[in-house]
C-alpha cells in the first residue's frame, strides 16, 4: 500500500472566514445553545464597547418572531469610509478575522468583544446577516449569507439607503441551521446576560424585547447603583451580616472595582469580570482579591487580639465563608485562557487588585472596626466547624480505594487508566444487575444506588457526609470534594473520565438525576465544568416490524416520525425502566460507546445555575412553585 505524500500540496489554507465555519467551537465554544447565545453576546459586547468609549447610552436587543436577533445601538456607527484594502472599512471588519478598532488602544481604551473577531465570527455563522449604519447624516446597508457578501458595493463603498440625524449600528442575523444543533435563542440566558451587563455599566440602558409568539415581553435594564445593586440581587432573601462594602481604584493602568457583603450562609459566591466579560473560571484578578483579603483579615484578627500568637491563621475559605462579591477590572490588553474568555491570565491584574484592595480596604476597615469584627466572626465560625469536621472527613477520604466493593455496591472496571474508564451511576439493584452483566468490564464500572439520595441543598455538611450513598460516590470518584469550609477536591485524582447518570426515563428518574446533579454541582463543580458528567439517554420504545429490522426509538417524537414513515404493521415494546431491558439490549442502546446517546452536562451561566439550584432545591416553596408554573410547558418528561 502506497504511503500518503506529505508535501506543500498537503497544507490547507483557510481563507477569510472559512476557519470559523470549519471549526466554530474554537471561536464560540461550541454549536449548542450556549454557543448560539454567544452570537448575541458578541454583537452586544461590541455595542457595550462603544459605551465604554463614551459614545453609546442605549442598546436595543430584540428576539424577532422569525427566529432572528436584532442588536442596535446609538454609538458612532462602524466606519464606512474607504479602507486601505480598497473597500469600505465595514466590509473589512465583517469579512476579516482580527480586523477592527481594538488593536491600537486609540478608538477603544478597553473592550470586551473578541478583539476584531466577534462580528466577523457571527457573520460567518449566520444564514443571513444584515447591517445598517447611521453615520454622517446617512444610512448605509450591507448584507451577507454564511459570511459571503450579498450586497454589491459601489466603487468599493456601501450603498446609501436613507438619511438620519442619529448615529449607530443595527445588526440583524439568523443563525446557520447547518452549523448549530438548535437555532432558537434561549431567552432567559440572554436576559440574565443583559441584566448582568447593566449592573456593570451604571450609565447604560439596555432595552430588551421578545417578539416570538407566546413569549412576548419587553423590559428595560438600567442599574444606576451598579455592582452594589448586583450584590443586593444576589443576596435577595438571605440574612445579611454586613453592609455592602464597595471600593475602587487604579494601579498600573488597570482599573479595579469591587463590592462584597456577608450573609448567614456557609458558602462563598465570588464573580469576576474583565472588560464586562464574565470570567466564569476566575483568573488572576480573583486570585489577587482572595490573596490580599485573606492576608488582611488575618492581620486585623491578630491586631484586635482575636487571633493569639499561637493560633493558626484563618484559611482563605474561612475568611470568605458567607461572602458574596463582585470583582471588576478594566484592562487595556487583557490576556485570557481560550478564545471564549472564561479565565483571565494577565499577571499584572493580580498586582493591581492586590494593590487597590490593600489600600482601599485598609482605609475602610480602619474606619469601620465593627464591620471587620463581623467579618472575623464569620471566619471564626467557619474555622470551628471546619476543624470539627476534619476528623470525619479525613477518616472517610483515607479509606482503602475500594473497601466498598465487597458490599455489592461498586462493580469496578479492570483498567486503572482514568482516560478510558467510565462509571455508570444506576438506579436500583435490578437495573444495576443488568448493567453489570451488559458492560465491558475492562473500562466500564457500575455503581448502583438505592432510591433517592439526600438533597444536599437543604442538608448540613455532617448529614451529607453521613449519607451512605454520597460517601460511596465520593470514595468511588477518588477526587475528594469541596464545600464551604475548605477544598479537598483534586481533579487529578479522578478515577473515571466519564461519570454517567443512568436512570429510568420517568418522573422518578428525573428527580434522581436532579438530586445527583445538585450534589455534584455543590460538592464537585469541576467535574461538570471540565466536562466529565453525562446523562445516559436510553430508548423509550423498540419498534418491531413484521418485515425488516427492529428500531429503537428514544422519545415520543421519534415514535411519531416512525409511525408516519413506516409502511406495514409493527409491534411496539415500551421500556418503563432500565430493568426491563435484557443485557444485550442495554448494551447496544445505552452502554455501547459506538451507538449510545449521552447528554453532556454543562453550566451555561454560573450565576443562573446557582440561583436556580437554590430556588428549585432549597427550602423556599413560593419561588419554586412560580418557576414550575412558568416553565411547565417546556417539560419533556415521560410519565
Amino acid at each position: 500500500m502506497a504511503k500518503e505524500q506529505y508535501n506543500a500540496s498537503s497544507i490547507t489554507v483557510l481563507e477569510g472566514l472559512e476557519p470559523v465555519r470549519k471549526r466554530p467551537g474554537m471561536y464560540i465554544g461550541g454549536v449548542d445553545t450556549k454557543g448560539l447565545n454567544h452570537l448575541v453576546y458578541e454583537i452586544m459586547d461590541n455595542s457595550v464597547d462603544e459605551h465604554l468609549a463614551g459614545y453609546c447610552s442605549d442598546i436595543w436587543i430584540t428576539l424577532e418572531d422569525d427566529g432572528s436577533c436584532t442588536v442596535r445601538d446609538n454609538g458612532r456607527g462602524i466606519p464606512v469610509e474607504m479602507h486601505d484594502k480598497g473597500v469600505s472599512a465595514e466590509r473589512v471588519v465583517m469579512t476579516t478575522l482580527h480586523a477592527g478598532g481594538k488593536f491600537d488602544n486609540k478608538a477603544y481604551k478597553t473592550s470586551g468583544g473578541l478583539h476584531g473577531v466577534g462580528s466577523s465570527v457571527v457573520n460567518a455563522l449566520s444564514n443571513r446577516f444584515v447591517i445598517e449604519i447611521s453615520r454622517g447624516g446617512k444610512v448605509y446597508r450591507d448584507s451577507y449569507a454564511k459570511g459571503q457578501p450579498t450586497t454589491r458595493l459601489i466603487k468599493g463603498l456601501l450603498p446609501e439607503v436613507g438619511t438620519s440625524r442619529q448615529t449607530g449600528t443595527m445588526i440583524n442575523f439568523v443563525p446557520d441551521d447547518t452549523i448549530f444543533e438548535k437555532t432558537r435563542f434561549k431567552a432567559d440566558a440572554i436576559k440574565s446576560r443583559i441584566h448582568e451587563t447593566a449592573y456593570l455599566n451604571p450609565q447604560l440602558t439596555i432595552h430588551y424585547e421578545n417578539k416570538r409568539k407566546g413569549e412576548e415581553e419587553k423590559a428595560d435594564y438600567h442599574e444606576p447603583d451598579g455592582i452594589d445593586a448586583y450584590i443586593r440581587e444576589l443576596n435577595t432573601g438571605k440574612t445579611v451580616i454586613s453592609p455592602i462594602i464597595h471600593y475602587s481604584g487604579k494601579s498600573d493602568d488597570v482599573e479595579v472595582e469591587a463590592a462584597f457583603q456577608y450573609v448567614d450562609a456557609f458558602e462563598e459566591n465570588i464573580l469576576g469580570f474583565c472588560n464586562n466579560i464574565f470570567t466564569q473560571e476566575g483568573g488572576t484578578h480573583i486570585t489577587g482579591f482572595k490573596t490580599r483579603f485573606t492576608q488582611m483579615i488575618n492581620t486585623y484578627a491578630r491586631d484586635l487580639g482575636i487571633l493569639k500568637d499561637k493560633d493558626v491563621p484563618f484559611t482563605g475559605p474561612d475568611t470568605r465563608n458567607g461572602m458574596t462579591a463582585v470583582v471588576v477590572i478594566k484592562h487595556k490588553e487583557p490576556i485570557f485562557e481560550g478564545q471564549t474568555k472564561t479565565k483571565l491570565a494577565s499577571a499584572d491584574a493580580t498586582k493591581a487588585v492586590v494593590a487597590v484592595t490593600g489600600e482601599e480596604l485598609t482605609r475602610y476597615f480602619d474606619r469601620n472596626v465593627e464591620v471587620v469584627k463581623a467579618v472575623i466572626g464569620c471566619a471564626e465560625k467557619s474555622a470551628k466547624i471546619r476543624k470539627a469536621e476534619e476528623k470525619a472527613r479525613t477518616n472517610m477520604l483515607t479509606k482503602s480505594r475500594f473497601t466498598f466493593d465487597s458490599n455489592g455496591k461498586l462493580a469496578n472496571c479492570e483498567s486503572r487508566n482514568p482516560e478510558e474508564c467510565e462509571v455508570f451511576i444506576v438506579e436500583g439493584d435490578s437495573a444495576g444487575g443488568t448493567a453489570k452483566t451488559a458492560r465491558k468490564r475492562r473500562f466500564q464500572a457500575i455503581l448502583p444506588i438505592r432510591g433517592k439520595i439526600l438533597n444536599v441543598e437543604k442538608a448540613t455538611i455532617d448529614k451529607v457526609l453521613a449519607n451512605a450513598e454520597i460517601k460511596t460516590m465520593i470514595n468511588t470518584f477518588g477526587c475528594g470534594f469541596s464545600e464551604g469550609y475548605g477544598n479537598d477536591f483534586d481533579i487529578t485524582k479522578l478515577r473515571y473520565n466519564k461519570i454517567i447518570l443512568m436512570t429510568d426515563a420517568d418522573v422518578d428518574g428525573s428527580h434522581i438525576d436532579t438530586l445527583l446533579l445538585t450534589f455534584l454541582y455543590r460538592f464537585m463543580p469541576e467535574l461538570i465544568t471540565d466536562g466529565h458528567v453525562y446523562i445516559a439517554q436510553p430508548p423509550l420504545y423498540k419498534a418491531i416490524p413484521a418485515k425488516g429490522e427492529s428500531e429503537y426509538l428514544y422519545d415520543d417524537k421519534a415514535l411519531e416520525k416512525y409511525r408516519a414513515g413506516h409502511k406495514g404493521s409493527f409491534q411496539l415494546q415500551r421500556y418503563k425502566g432500565l430493568g426491563e431491558m435484557d443485557a444485550d439490549q442495554l448494551w447496544e442502546t445505552t452502554l455501547d460507546p459506538e451507538h449510545r446517546r449521552l447528554k453532556l452536562v454543562e453550566i451555561e451561566d454560573a450565576r443562573m445555575a446557582n440561583e436556580i439550584t437554590e430556588m428549585l432545591m432549597g427550602s423556599d416553596v413560593g419561588p419554586r412553585r412560580d418557576f414550575i408554573y412558568e416553565h411547565a410547558g417546556e417539560a419533556e418528561i415521560d410519565t
